[in-house]
């Protein structure tokens, strides 16, 4: 059964002959064998999009089926790895054809001939159902990886080999259910459009911690989340996304550079390998999986990379990890699907995007999620998109459909970081659905009133914003000290406390507890100066200099494992401004 190419457009190619073949499934186009997916399938035609480049494929070439679908192998040599969309290893890729991929290499992936150290962990006799652990190997020296029965397979051990080294084609336990014999290998494969099973999806309650403070203490995000970062060109949104790979506390970080220039993803090849994972003191790239589809390669390979990254997400959650996903950008995802769905000569919707661009968004950020794995265990997948909207428009369709179906809101200004204010996200248009469900938390791990205080700074902000409106008309000198007061201390907190250098060892990662004292600091001079304003006191005292530098300071001076400085600068404002107010009631 083969069927016959009667055109091609790109990466879409028409073929005939197609009866026996299904829908969605991964085949082989023309000569070179190129990796394909039927995505329309009528009577005996259908339309294969092809995850390679299709140059030179000629009208009458064959179409070969695979009998599966679009699959990823998975199981050990995934981590450190960096593959393409479709999850064929770049840097094995490479040795067969230096600096370019070429067409018909195959759906290699994962390293058939590496010996794992299995340890077996499973007896005769013993009834296995899917997601049931019957092995372990030391993938990376962090990350236990777990062998588990596919989800949709059970039955009896009846064969188990000894603990010992194998490659991952070799059959270490067999298990029959009713007359059916199956061989667990090293590795398991599983459709990359279809979520992997879960007992359970559970209630989020924990945040995931970035070390980030506008993030942490203002719009936290949350494991098991969702999280949009919309920003125009120039915002920093793969300086953002670095960040939170760098230091956000996820067990694995599945980094998906879609569609982004080359140059993007070479600095985090070069970056990522050279990083101290701040929890191990060992190579960052020992839980890190980067999937690179640049701008220059395969357009219908850059659709399928968002599916193969949640894809080894879910794989990971499903050992019982806290897995991290960051997706840049989805905007270039939607452009693939854009002109993959022109060269099918669809009817566009707005701005030429497919009218299914909603569906496919919100089939991507559902598959997030806090769950109950099927062994028992309990994982969570957070998905965090960077968004790329033309010129900086956030009306365009990428970001509204992305809008809808994220909890967080990281939204990047221009005007920040154009004045060099880095994270540039906007905390009057930013937000976070999280709230409520981490409230729990934050008060029991890091101080009962840490919310109110975040109410509290950020209402103080949101005055500043209305009192500058003012000031543009009117001048500064015509408010009342009170409010004054309130525009000084805004300044203080974007300075002192909304501003962070990713390129200083102490500011780069921030605990939650230094956090938080932080804030307090700067809302205990803000209180002592609402104090002093009643009494009197001109702005001028009140924003005393060396005071006011040492809360700009303190940021740098205070360390990340002692904060006695935090506190001895709380007593020493009290100290100034109690002085002050006693000679001012005199």
């Amino acid at each position: 059964m083969k069927g016959r190419i009667i055109g091609v457009n790109g990466p879409v190619v028409k073929a005939e002959n197609m009866k026996g073949f299904k829908m969605r499934e991964m085949v082989m186009v023309g000569d070179k064998k190129l990796i394909g997916e039927i995505i329309i399938l009528e009577d005996d035609e259908a339309t294969i999009q092809v995850y390679e480049e299709t140059g030179g494929v000629k009208v009458g070439e064959e179409v070969i089926p695979t009998g599966n679908p679009l699959s990823l192998k998975l199981g050990p040599g995934i981590l450190g790895n960096m593959f393409d969309g479709i999850e064929r290893p770049l840097k094995t890729i490479n040795e067969i054809s230096y600096g370019f991929i070429p067409e018909g290499v195959g759906l290699i992936s994962l390293d058939e001939e590496k010996l794992w150290d299995v340890k077996i962990t499973v007896k005769l006799g013993e009834y296995l159902k899917g997601g049931d652990v019957y092995g372990e190997i030391q993938e990376t020296e962090t990350i236990l990886h777990k062998l588990m029965v596919h989800p949709e397979l059970k039955g009896t051990v009846i064969e188990v080999k000894e603990s010992g080294k194998y490659n991952i084609e070799q059959t270490i336990v067999k298990i029959k259910d009713g007359e059916k014999i199956y061989d667990l290998k090293l590795y398991q494969q599983w459709s990359v459009r279809k979520a992997r099973p879960v007992i359970e999806r559970e209630t989020i309650f924990k945040p995931l911690v970035t070390g980030q403070r506008i993030i942490d203490i203002f719009f936290p995000l949350a494991k098991g989340g969702t999280c949009a970062i919309p920003g125009g060109f120039g915002t920093g949104k793969t300086m953002t996304q670095h960040q939170l790979a760098k230091w956000s506390d996820a067990d694995i970080i599945v980094y998906i550079g879609c569609g982004e220039r080359g140059n993007e993803m070479t600095e985090v090849l070069e970056d990522f390998p050279k990083l101290i994972d701040p929890k191990t003191n060992l190579p960052l790239m020992n839980r890190t999986v980067l999937i690179a589809n640049t701008s220059n390669m395969p357009v219908a390979a850059r659709e399928a990379s968002i599916y193969t990254g949640i894809t080894l997400a879910e794989y990971y959650r499903d050992m019982g990890y806290h897995v991290a996903i960051m997706a840049d950008s989805t905007s270039r995802w939607a452009e693939a699907l854009r002109e993959i769905s022109g060269r099918l000569e669809e009817m566009p919707a707005e701005e030429g995007y497919p009218a299914y661009l909603p569906s496919r968004l919100a089939e991507f950020y559902e598959r997030a999620g806090y769950v109950e794995n099927l062994n028992g265990t309990e994982g969570s997948v957070t998905v965090i998109g960077a968004v790329s909207p033309a010129g900086g428009d956030f009306s365009e369709p990428v970001t509204q459909n992305t809008k809808r179906f994220v909890s967080s809101f990281l939204c990047l200004d221009k005007k920040l970081a154009y004045a060099r204010h880095y994270p540039a996200i906007n905390w009057l248009e930013s937000y976070s659905g999280y709230l409520n469900l981490l409230k729990d938390w934050y008060e029991e791990n890091v101080a009962p009133d840490v919310m109110d205080l975040r109410g509290k700074m950020l209402k103080v902000l949101y005055e500043e914003n209305k009192l500058m409106e003012i000031v543009k008309l009117v001048g500064e000198d015509v408010l009342p000290d009170d409010q004054r007061l309130i525009i000084e201390i805004s300044k203080v907190m974007k300075v002192a406390f909304l501003q962070q250098n990713a390129y200083n060892d102490i500011d780069t990662f921030v605990p939650l507890e230094k956090q938080y004292k932080m804030l307090k600091v700067i809302e205990v001079f803000y209180n002592q100066g609402l104090e002093a304003v009643k009494l009197g006191v001109p702005i001028s005292k009140i924003m005393d200099k060396d005071l006011v530098e040492k809360l700009y300071k303190m940021k740098y001076n205070v360390p990340n494992d002692d904060f006695s400085l935090l506190d001895s600068l709380e007593n020493e404002i009290n100290d100034y401004f109690d002085d002050m107010k006693a000679k001012y009631r005199e």
